[in-house]
């Protein structure tokens, strides 16, 4: 069973720093965590081979366990929980990379293919994985203990792995993310604006003209993918830079918000502490006190 030697593999070969030999390629190892983590999701394909995890995009929540596969087609704001299990959790990700799609939707013939659907695009989604799926992810895992043949083999099999989700259930998410001028696409650069430019205000009408796209029908898509408002995708924006920022300055509260696009530091500790559960001070302590747990389980 693909499942099997996929935890064997995934075991022998996670480390702390999640990363592997293979480019875009990651492993996670880890147990139970005592609080929701929040991070950045990431364009990838999570799939867990053992264990489970729980992924919130504002009010949703995707729950996934063995041999289901997540994938995230935009750069998200989500907050992570590692569900309680007997047994440590062990997942495999991998990014998605528009312009790999790309080159793989020139080449496939369209006919064999979903269509892309009329409907507003989705940022999340989680699906089973089917074994011919499973079974190519297992062959790229073993390149690890193969450093002779894993220059040649894996972006062969990296490629594979692509073309079993673009023919998938969720192939017209995968394929939207390909294509420079799909809705998702659309949304993406108003997403990727807001990610470079969290600090500052902005007008709805502006972000829709970046996009492409009219006011109305920006609004249903951004909603249709981040889950939240652009305003409220910026919030949490802002305040997950302001986490990172207050690990390495426990002390500068006010300049932290300030830096992040507060101006008042009431608002920032008031906001701040909504959606982290702490006061930013206390926050800041517990997170130079245990960097690499909190990393490890803000991955999706």
């Amino acid at each position: 069973m693909p499942l099997e030697e996929m935890r064997k593999l995934i075991g022998r070969h996670a480390r702390p720093e999640l990363g592997t030999t293979v480019e875009g390629v990651q492993l996670c190892r880890s147990g139970p965590s005592s609080a929701p983590a929040a991070g950045m999701s990431g364009t990838v394909l999570a799939v867990i081979a053992q264990g489970g995890k729980r992924l919130a995009l504002g009010e949703q929540l995707y729950e996934y366990g063995p041999g289901q596969y997540l994938i995230t087609s935009v750069d998200l704001p989500v907050t992570g929980h590692v569900m309680e299990t007997d047994e440590p959790t062990l997942g495999f990700g991998m990014v998605l990379a528009p312009g790999e799609i790309a080159e793989l939707l020139l080449e496939a013939d369209p006919r064999v293919l979903p269509p892309v659907t009329e409907d507003a695009p989705t940022g999340i989604a989680v699906t089973q994985a089917p074994t011919e799926l499973l079974e190519a992810i297992v062959r790229l895992l073993r390149l690890l203990d193969r450093p002779a043949d894993r220059p040649i083999l894996a972006p062969m099999v990296k490629r594979e792995i692509l073309w079993h989700l673009l023919r998938g259930e969720q192939g017209s998410m995968i394929r939207q993310l390909g294509m420079a001028d799909s809705g998702l696409s659309h949304i993406g650069r108003a997403v990727r604006w807001i990610h470079g430019n969290y600090a500052t205000a902005f007008r709805v009408e502006d972000l829709a003209r970046i996009a492409g796209m009219s006011v109305s029908a920006f609004h249903r898509g951004f909603h249709a993918v981040t889950g939240m408002s652009p305003i409220q995708f910026q919030k949490r924006i802002r305040l997950q830079e302001a986490r990172l920022l207050l690990a390495r300055r426990p002390s500068d509260i006010t300049g932290v918000g300030l830096t992040v696009g507060y101006d008042s530091a009431s608002q920032f500790s008031r906001e701040y502490r909504r959606m982290f559960g702490t006061p930013p001070s206390q926050d800041a302590a517990r997170l130079r006190a245990r960097p690499t747990a909190e990393t490890a389980s803000a991955l999706p």
